[in-house]
């Protein structure tokens, strides 16, 4: 039965055409010889991304024969052994018998990290056969940080993250076909005011379009999943309660410190008992399941940055009204979160800096050839006082980091004259007019 499964799901895989997709700006490794592993949070769209690149390769002439698309989320597949998986091989080489050894094809292996055993199989794959593979599937099984253990150097990974502003303007079929320096007063208003909804209602595909109470449940549903399936089942973890009563607080505040020692009292105070080394992990296991992002203070030691707060954030705005009892709509907050993911997938190192006079400075981003940019965020510049506190901390960062470009990230156009050196960019131009990565 099983081989007979297999069979019919490579006739099917090798036949379906790509379904409609909103294509992600996502650059693939070139490095040959590697397979590619696609993780992010559940529901950003990995395995649609996988259909991108397939339907990318059919535009490049490869012929749709090679490139098989295979999903293990199938209950007929249920009980499948590592040693089943040469059955793959087998029957699509019966299928094509003229491919081995003469053509390469690529295999997509979606949720592949079902089968117990997975990477062996890829790993002895790709050194006995002329096959491209591609992987994704839930981070509950397929963290970054164990495919680089396990395919032992095998596999590269692309992580993918709910829409980008570009990505959410092309969804929603009104991205701007010229640079943005070369937009209408009409078309950039409109652009603002896409921008300012999507810091609102954020980037996961499924969401676009929904009825607001509908998108609440929604996401409420994605944090819960992410929740029971990549931690709690995972890690076997211990006090779920604890781990629910940090995510809201964490997903309440974003841009918030974290302290192990402060969360722990906290827990206390609340009346749950659990350990510092349970809080530490906790953080850690959300980090891995890619639902929140946590930048480390820049500091010339690994001490340091162990030993001072991080600053926490969401993967994607629309989960802070989800926690954020305060009633308040705080864009700001939106907007630095935006930044920072949008920075991640650019391919930024990130930190935060504090100055010796105890001001402190969003993000310290560093690129992979060696620029470095020193970047303030603030949704409204138009109170003096505000804007005076944050460009005089970005003066003194850059004492300690001459090199860096510094940059303020303005919801609006910055009302006041800045200092030499200070560049103001407006987020829909900041967003717009990224830099794709290498």
């Amino acid at each position: 039965m099983m081989r007979e499964v297999i069979r019919q799901k490579i006739v099917d895989g090798v036949r379906t055409t790509p379904p409609p997709l909103t294509p992600r700006d996502v650059r693939l490794p070139q490095v040959p010889g590697k397979a590619i592993a696609v993780v992010g949070m559940r529901r950003v769209g990995k395995t649609t991304f996988l259909w991108q690149v397939l339907e990318e390769r059919l535009r490049a002439g490869v012929p749709r024969e090679a490139l098989l698309f295979f999903s293990f989320e199938d209950e007929r597949l249920m009980g499948m052994q590592v040693t089943d998986l040469q059955m793959l091989v087998e029957e699509y080489y019966l299928l094509y018998p003229q491919k081995r050894d003469r053509e390469t094809v690529v295999f997509f292996l979606d949720e592949v990290q079902v089968v117990s055993g997975w990477e062996m199989f890829v790993r002895r794959l790709m050194d006995t056969e002329k096959v491209e593979v591609f992987l994704s599937g839930s981070s509950a099984r397929l963290l970054s940080r164990e495919v680089a253990t396990s395919m032992r150097g095998r596999a590269m990974e692309v992580r993918l993250y709910p829409f980008s502003f570009r990505e959410y303007l092309r969804h929603l079929r009104c991205e701007p076909e010229q640079p943005v320096t070369h937009l209408s007063k009409a078309e950039r208003s409109l652009l603002q005011n896409q921008l300012e909804a999507y810091l609102r209602d954020g980037g996961f595909p499924e969401a676009q379009g929904v009825h607001p109470f509908d998108r609440y449940q929604l996401l409420r549903s994605y944090v819960d999943l992410v929740l029971l399936r990549d931690v709690i089942e995972r890690y076997d973890v211990s006090h779920p309660v604890a781990l629910r009563w940090m995510v809201r607080t964490l997903l309440g505040n974003p841009a918030g410190m974290f302290s192990v020692n402060k969360m722990y009292n906290e827990l206390r105070s609340q009346g749950i008992a659990v350990g510092k080394e349970s809080v530490y992990s906790y953080v850690s296991y959300l980090e891995d399941a890619f639902l929140v992002r946590t930048v480390a203070i820049a500091a010339s030691s690994e001490r340091q940055r162990m030993v001072n707060p991080r600053k926490v954030y969401p993967v994607d705005p629309a989960l802070i009204p989800l926690y954020d009892r305060s009633g308040r709509t705080n864009i700001g907050h939106s907007l630095e979160t935006c930044v920072l993911i949008e920075l991640e997938r650019r391919g930024a190192e990130v930190h935060y800096v504090r100055t010796p006079q105890g001001h402190e400075v969003d993000f310290l981003a560093r690129y992979w050839d060696g620029r470095e940019e020193l970047i303030q965020v603030c949704a409204d510049l138009t109170d003096a006082q505000t804007a005076e506190r944050e460009i005089r901390a970005l003066m003194e960062a850059s004492q300690g980091y001459p090199r860096a470009q510094r940059v303020l990230i303005t919801l609006h156009p910055a009302p006041h004259p800045l200092p030499e050196g200070v560049a103001a960019r407006t987020a829909l131009d900041w967003f717009l007019q990224g830099e794709e990565v290498g």
